[in-house]
């Protein structure tokens, strides 16, 4: 009996199967499985919700006089807790972004964050103090009957300074880096034709709040440079990725609807 012999495949056959292994791990690599970030978004809703907007129903409900005014109040503690989960958040989101920054790039943006909401939140609960004996809010501080009986009348540059921290520096340093990282988050946010991913359920739920949320910042004059900025940025993202190939997926889609 002769022995059996294996064949061996021939060597196209061999190149055929060695593309197609290639071609299948490459694909593996590109087109990653797509989903939703839902719990990053929803931290996000009830944040700025809960903690940013809610600070002044806070102050409505348990108004500044009924705790000391040396001591913090309920709408400082919410503000304290936003200051603290804001970076948190951010931080998490560059945890999930396809681009990575340099660390050293990364700790001076969350250390500019924490200062921006600290000096807003010292401002703010020196303004609030104020308005209970008299401040207008929309007066300057110089044009302020109250800032007006100060004496020395130096002690009003000291309030001046303090507020320009809040309404200049302290805004850049806060809103800068988010927007930064947005658009960092949102530029990995894209995938092939091929895929099908379309906004969930959950996305279009909270993308009622979060643009109310944006637009409230936008009209109320903080933010409308850095939001066109940001929008326009977004726009020459997305034009630029088609031309490779790629569409927004449903983190991108949702970031462009809000």
């Amino acid at each position: 009996m002769q022995p059996s012999v294996r064949k061996r495949p021939s060597s196209g056959l061999r190149a055929a199967m060695f593309m197609c292994s290639r071609s299948a791990s490459s694909a593996e690599t590109v087109l990653p499985k797509l989903r939703f970030h839902l719990d990053l978004w929803l931290s996000f809703t009830v944040q700025n919700w809960v903690l940013d907007v809610g600070r002044p129903v806070v102050m409505l409900v348990l108004p500044a006089n009924l705790f000391p005014l040396n001591r913090p109040g309920a709408a400082e503690l919410l503000h304290v807790l936003y200051s603290v989960t804001a970076p948190l958040i951010l931080l998490k989101m560059l945890e999930r972004s396809p681009r990575i920054l340099p660390l050293p790039i990364v700790h001076l943006g969350i250390i500019f964050i924490v200062m921006g909401t600290s000096f807003h939140l010292v401002a703010e609960s020196i303004r609030c103090r104020l308005v209970l004996i008299g401040y207008e809010l929309h007066l300057s501080v110089r044009e302020n009957p109250v800032m007006k009986e100060l004496r020395p009348s130096s002690l009003i540059d000291v309030f001046e300074f303090v507020f320009h921290f809040d309404d200049s520096l302290g805004h850049l340093m806060w809103y800068v880096p988010l927007f930064l990282i947005l658009l960092l988050f949102f530029s990995g946010c894209f995938c092939r034709r091929t895929q099908v991913d379309r906004m969930t359920p959950a996305a279009w739920t909270l993308l009622v709040p979060n643009t109310t949320y944006y637009w409230f910042l936008v009209t109320e004059g903080q933010t409308f440079i850095l939001f066109l900025f940001t929008f326009f940025a977004m726009a020459a993202t997305v034009m630029h990725q088609r031309g490779r190939g790629l569409v927004p997926d449903s983190n991108g889609l949702f970031m462009l609807h809000r």
